[in-house]
């Protein structure tokens, strides 16, 4: 039997109103820990009864036992650990409070600290992920996770402020009051990174009507999939056919300010208790669900199918019913769609995959067929997506000193210029005396400077900008790191392979003879290791070819891709 959607008795760590000005003074006095963005998501829903029947932050018992079969100390299912990472400090001490902010120094909570515990990333990545492989975008941001957990009794103040979609953003409690209005005994969530098109249409109405019930339409808001298409633009999809193509006592849109970590199946059986607390009893769940994609070898990282068993293996412990997301294909002649596996062999079908959407019509400006996408989805996402030549494009130059990529970051540069693309040049040497002046050549240091160049590539690309960063980077998770800030899709990771005794042959500055002397310490392939992109999108070779040959491979690949015009008003110009 599943359990009835509308269960009570969820955490609610809200300090009362008539306390709020006393805990905020008390506040005031305190040391503060600033969250990230990823924390704060987590805090908000730990707060709001979200992750119930957890009420804090993981301590020891909880993360181990959660590790290890999926489950908190007290046995309840909790697949993916929730824990608040912190480097040591003085804000970070036993049985003390402390303030917590959020990035705009806002106070959202106090905690007191009853728990402090190192933890281990590789045992973290290998036991929760099934990786170690930095492509995945949890694995190469757990690299700067503090190395300890802090967890203790939470009183908070308020919750993240946030301005956009109010309407929709509905507490657990809110969200199983207005499920229960609508008078249905059945609530099956469903949850997409992507726009909704008419798959989904299709796919989400047959499960109202196989469980007579009612649908929670419940996107991720929070952190999703580095390059997923922007929140505002996919809840604007989202509102569209909530009010023109669903009956309105059938559908119910609410957002979810989740940070995902994409583990694949644990996150779909995480996804699954959180639908139960938000008053769901069934999850559709996908064709590998909630997966990051594919690893460093072009293997996908979780089995198509792992997510769906899990889900059903726990379906009577949890209550909460899988229902899987069907692969159905447009039959053009019958106008409708249809399961694949129902359809006969002679039957002419259609469908278009998600990297079709962009590249073939998105991107060059094509208009999304009727049988694809409601016409107002369509025009949404015609306006969110330029033709891709007007994208923003991050070329990353990565290779030890003296490789030749501030050289031949420099002629492609040129090249750009040329092909009408406005380029921001982000040199390695360059950025340390502007923005990273006082950071010393440690490993967190180092990671420190690429990031801060990471961050500043993503904002450009974010705006249509072309960015050329050229910088040892010698770290494979922190360059990673990087690609997930500015998003796959417009990331183009280039290793100028030069063998080690070619770069010292050129060594202007006289830095690898320092370094072999032992004047300069943690000299990147002298006594610090330089990792090499395991899969970069190109690999050049300077002793074959000139930065002239080099630049133009780069060049050559962009053009491939979109991101520079060669064709003008019909005519062809030739490089």
């Amino acid at each position: 039997m599943l359990i009835s959607p509308y269960g009570g008795g969820l955490v609610n760590l809200m300090v009362p109103p008539e306390a709020v000005d006393e805990l905020k003074v008390h506040a005031g006095r305190l040391p503060s820990l600033q969250l990230t963005e990823r924390s704060v998501c987590d805090l908000e829903l730990l707060a709001t009864g979200g992750f119930s029947p957890l009420d804090r932050f993981m301590g020891r018992d909880d993360y181990r036992r959660v590790l290890e079969e999926m489950r908190l100390a007290d046995g309840s299912v909790f697949p993916v650990p929730l824990t608040l990472p912190v480097k040591s400090g003085p804000a970070v001490r036993l049985d003390h409070d402390v303030a917590l902010r959020d990035t705009k120094n806002e106070l959202l909570a106090v905690m007191t600290i009853e728990e402090i515990y190192e933890w281990d990333r590789a045992e973290a990545a290998r036991k929760v992920f099934g990786t170690l492989d930095s492509r995945h975008p949890l694995v190469a941001e757990m690299h700067r996770w503090g190395r300890h957990n802090i967890s203790g009794r939470l009183r908070v103040v308020q919750l993240p402020r946030h301005y956009d979609f109010q309407e929709l953003r509905l507490t657990p409690a809110q969200t199983r009051a207005r499920l229960e209005a609508l008078g249905y005994g059945n609530v099956v969530a469903f949850q997409t990174r992507n726009p909704l098109h008419r798959v989904h249409e299709e796919l989400t109405k047959r499960a109202v009507r196989e469980v007579d019930g009612v649908l929670l339409l419940h996107p991720v808001v929070g952190m999703t999939k580095p390059g997923d298409v922007d929140h505002y633009t996919r809840v604007r999809t989202y509102k569209a056919m909530a009010q023109r193509y669903y009956a309105p006592d059938r559908i119910l849109l609410a957002l979810l300010p989740l940070a995902m970590r994409l583990a694949g199946p644990r996150e779909a059986l995480w996804h699954a208790l959180i639908r139960r607390n938000y008053g769901a009893n069934h999850l559709i769940v996908g064709r590998d669900h909630a997966s990051p994609g594919v690893d460093s070898t072009g293997k996908a990282f979780y089995g198509a199918y792992a997510a769906q068993e899990l889900v059903e293996r726990f379906r009577v412990e949890l209550g909460v019913g899988m229902v899987p997301f069907q692969e159905l294909v447009y039959l053009p002649e019958e106008d409708r769609y249809e399961e694949l596996s129902r359809v006969p062999a002679q039957l002419r079908t259609a469908s278009i995959s998600g990297t079709q959407v962009r590249d073939e019509y998105l991107n060059n400006g094509k208009a999304l067929p009727a049988w694809f996408t409601r016409p107002e989805v369509a025009e949404i996402l015609t306006e969110a997506y330029p033709p891709r030549h007007r994208q923003g494009i991050c070329i990353w130059f990565t290779g030890l000193s003296g490789s030749g990529k501030s050289t031949t970051a420099e002629v492609l540069t040129v090249e750009l210029l040329a092909h009408g693309r406005h380029v921001t040049v982000l040199d390695g040497d360059v950025v340390r005396t502007h923005l990273s002046q006082g950071l010393t050549f440690s490993r967190e240091d180092r990671d420190i400077n690429i990031r801060r160049i990471g961050f500043v590539a993503a904002e450009i690309v974010r705006h249509g900008g072309t960015v050329v960063c050229a910088a040892v980077s010698p770290y494979r998770a922190t360059r990673n790191d990087v690609r997930n800030m500015v998003g796959k899709d417009h990331f183009l990771e280039v290793f100028v392979d030069t063998p080690l005794e070619v770069c010292e042959s050129r060594d202007a500055k006289g830095l690898y003879a320092k370094a072999r002397r032992g004047e300069i310490t943690g000299f990147t392939g002298i006594d610090d290791p330089y990792e090499p992109p395991l899969n970069p999108e190109i690999t050049l070779d300077t002793q074959l070819n000139t930065a002239e040959e080099n630049a133009g491979r780069v060049l050559d690949l962009l053009v491939q891709r979109g991101f520079v015009r060669t064709q003008w008003g019909g005519g062809q110009e030739k490089r």
